[in-house]
């Protein structure tokens, strides 16, 4: 955190709410909170954001946080309003964050506080009495937290942010989320039962080897649970069903919604800039002033050109044309003639056709007319600048005497202001006319994401949100591990700039019940790390707090930014010093191995784990291409075992084909080609204690035998040695207080026998 006293501080705030009393005494509120700065210059309030609304409780907590607009940067003397509603009517909920003032709300009480209490305060959390309208009554509490979110630099953020997991995860408090929590909502961003694991191997001849892995259970939204299946089954039906109901709303792309709300804030702030730019050429000219007219001119211009800019964007034409064709009776050109041709053949049906009214036809080069047309004003303004000017040189040059009288009675310094009114004036108009269209065209296509959330796809972003978080913090961990273990390898850090690091999931989940949910979500989750990339950076010292990762970013696309000491990160090099963002390549790859994987296999259907494996074989097997391109195969690390890659590959490949039940030989392939590749290797099952125990102590015991030369003699007691004394039981005793994995014998009769625990070391428990 910067200093008090700074000009400008990086602020997030979190906000709760305790004892609030609703309007009505016999029900609890539907709180939400608005937030406000109070302008330091002109002394009132600046509407700047909303929380959602947390229905029917009276200590609500607010999952979305607070940061500062641009042009009201936090300084500690900024003065902080927050105001607490309760919101009656529900149906408005979805477009709260935009339209507060289009809900039915009864305002309960408001508190002020400056940024500096809040910095000098215990904990740096105030707690503050809600006073009521008349300032008597005491409403409630609302508590205000700043959250240490590291330093923003150029943050151009104006509204609520809820898209980043590790806010999320601070609201939470807590690190780790054991197994048996894994349904629990207040947990529900936090990905179970996560740990980094690592095997050293020391010889004295040789060089120690290590071997990492990160185990995490699958990325799933336990809590709202599977009865109608995962992610990747509702998203499908979900689309389905938009395209069968009546009202069709029009999906927008994350990217098209930010770039409507950036949209909407320049216009918001160069309308009124112009306006008073034109207010100064006019009193320039008023004054006959050549110097002020050509400064004021030049911003004008500057500021125009940078409005019309804008508004040239394709999106705002196409909402436009949209937002048109969305009304009722809306009649197109090609429907204009195909209803012309109706009207001759049936001219009965169209008696009532014409009692509909429909709206004047649009023209989709009406808009570019539009924006067109004020180059055009401004272009007059200029010419018009430009003539004053040139006259007045002309009469400040020796005139003879016989045309003195002439100039004399034709020279008036109001004229300027008089020529110059009726061309700004016509400026200021298209500039109005562009301006409403333009903000009907971005608030439509806001409501549109509001209404095609409505209900099923706001639980189902929720739902994408979580499962998304759960991967996210996953593959942050086993990003940093990766890095530290690899710094000193400078083939590592070319494929790590050049191409990027494959991170390999290893699934052990069923394709049965619950389970296939739990796979449907974690796919879904695995591919949208795709949108993640990892920024490198100088950390401002070496204490523990300021090497944490820093995630920022919206749904489209996050960064992940990794602190490192000062003395390492010059070591690195000048591509990832400079900024550069690396890229995951994210695959997923799952076998199933238990009691229900059998009745999947023998009566139901595994098509599911079919595609997934087909389809990431296909990601792993370009990424393999692009790196061959692109870095010398040396570079990659050298083992005992001199399988080709290539040769792994189509191994793998026809793998991921073969019609063979529990094929646990796609797993095995598929990390080693990861650990082959550099690759960052994560292994799950439902809860990242049991399946996935048994699946990592095999891998290392098969590290040992191929390249430490275990005998294979020794092998299965080193794998009971791993299971019945090693860290996965403490990891399982970490989790469950009990130092048995939750099997039982039915069940192991139906796992493949290298998966089974040593007797003794199990026995079902609740997990």
């Amino acid at each position: 955190m910067l200093p008090v006293g700074s000009p400008f501080l990086p602020i997030f705030l979190c906000v709760a709410c305790n004892d609030l009393v609703a309007s009505g005494r016999d029900r609890k509120p539907n709180a939400l909170v608005q937030v406000a700065v109070i302008d330091p210059h002109k002394q009132h309030l600046v509407s700047h954001a909303c929380t959602e609304i947390v229905e029917a409780n009276k200590d609500p907590l607010f999952l979305t946080g607070v940061t500062f607009p641009s042009e009201y940067p936090a300084s500690p003397e900024t003065l902080v309003k927050l105001s607490v509603y309760d919101a009656k009517d529900k149906t408005q909920e979805s477009v709260s964050k935009h339209f507060l003032l289009c809900m039915c709300v009864s305002f309960l009480g408001s508190a002020t506080f400056s940024v500096g209490d809040l910095l000098r305060a215990k904990d740096e959390r105030l707690t503050l009495s809600l006073r009521s309208s008349d300032g008597v009554c005491t409403a409630g509490t609302v508590v205000v937290s700043h959250l240490k979110m590291g330093e923003m630099e150029e943050v151009d953020v104006d509204q609520i942010t809820t898209d980043i997991p590790s806010q999320k995860v601070r609201l939470a408090g807590c690190s780790f989320k054991p197994s048996c929590c894994k349904a629990q909502k207040s947990l529900e961003f936090i990905p179970i039962n996560l740990h980094t694991q690592r095997m050293r191997v020391t010889c004295p001849k040789k060089t120690d080897a290590f071997y990492d892995i990160v185990t995490v259970g699958a990325p799933a939204a336990h809590f709202q649970g599977f009865k109608g299946g995962g992610l990747q089954r509702l998203l499908s039906r979900y689309e389905a069903e938009k395209k069968s109901t009546a009202y069709q709303c029009i999906y927008y792309s994350p990217e098209h919604t930010a770039k409507a709300q950036e949209v909407l804030n320049i216009m918001s702030l160069l309308q009124p800039l112009i306006t008073r730019l034109v207010d100064q050429l006019l009193q320039a000219a008023h004054e006959h002033s050549s110097p002020g007219l050509r400064d004021a001119l030049k911003h004008l211009s500057d500021k125009t050109e940078q409005f019309v800019h804008t508004l040239k964007d394709e999106l705002v034409k196409s909402a436009l044309l949209a937002l048109h064709a969305a009304q009722p009776g809306y009649v197109s050109k090609n429907q204009k003639s195909t209803r012309a041709q109706s009207q001759h053949q049936e001219p009965l049906s169209l008696k009532h056709q014409d009692t509909i009214p429909h709206h004047k036809e649009y023209d989709e080069e009406e808009w570019d007319r539009l924006w067109a047309n004020v180059a055009k004003c401004l272009n007059c303004v200029i010419a018009m600048v430009d003539k004053l000017q040139e006259e007045d040189n002309t009469k400040q040059d020796p005139v003879p005497e016989h045309q003195l009288a002439d100039v004399i009675t034709s020279h008036n310094p109001g004229d300027w202001r008089e020529q110059l009114c009726p061309l700004v004036t016509r400026l200021k108009d298209c500039v109005m006319e562009v301006v409403e269209k333009a903000k009907r065209a971005m608030t439509f296509v806001l409501l549109q994401e509001a209404a095609c959330s409505i209900p099923q796809g706001f639980l189902l972003q929720q739902r994408r949100d979580i499962v998304f978080s759960q991967a996210l913090a996953a593959l942050a961990c086993g990003f940093v591990m990766r890095l530290y273990a690899g710094m000193q390898d400078k083939g590592f850090l070319r494929q790590l700039h050049l191409v990027g690091l494959v991170a390999q999931f290893e699934s052990l989940l069923s394709t049965y019940s619950e389970e296939f949910g739990m796979l449907e979500d974690m796919e879904v989750g695995i591919s949208d790390l795709q949108r993640v990339m990892f920024k490198i950076t100088e950390a401002k010292s070496d204490d523990l707090s300021d090497l944490q990762p820093l995630v920022c970013g919206r749904r489209d696309h996050f960064t992940v930014e990794v602190p490192l000491p000062k003395l390492v990160f010059h070591t690195l090099p000048e591509e990832i010093k400079e900024g550069k963002l690396l890229r995951v390549f994210p695959v997923l790859f799952n076998v199933g191995i238990n009691e229900q994987q059998t009745i999947a296999e023998r009566f139901g259907d595994i098509s599911l784990q079919e595609r997934i494996n087909q389809k990431n074989f296909e990601t792993l097997e370009a990424y393999y291409k692009s790196l061959s391109e692109k870095v010398p195969l040396e570079c990659l690390p050298c083992f005992q075992t001199q399988t080709d890659i290539k040769e792994l590959l189509e191994t793998l490949g026809q793998n991921v084909v073969a019609k063979k039940k529990k094929n646990v030989e796609i797993l095995w392939t598929a990390g080693t080609i990861c650990r082959r590749l550099n690759g960052i290797r994560f292994t799950s099952c439902k809860s990242a204690k049991d399946r996935t125990s048994m699946s990592v102590t095999l891998e290392q015991c098969a590290l040992l035998r191929d390249e430490h030369q275990l005998s294979k003699d020794f092998f299965v007691r080193a794998l009971d040695c791993m299971r019945r004394e090693g860290c996965r039981i403490e990891n399982v005793q970490k989790n469950i207080k009990c130092r048995k994995y939750a099997f039982n014998m039915l069940q192991l009769m139906a796992f493949p026998k290298c998966y089974r625990p040593p007797e003794g070391t199990y026995g079902k428990v609740d997990s």
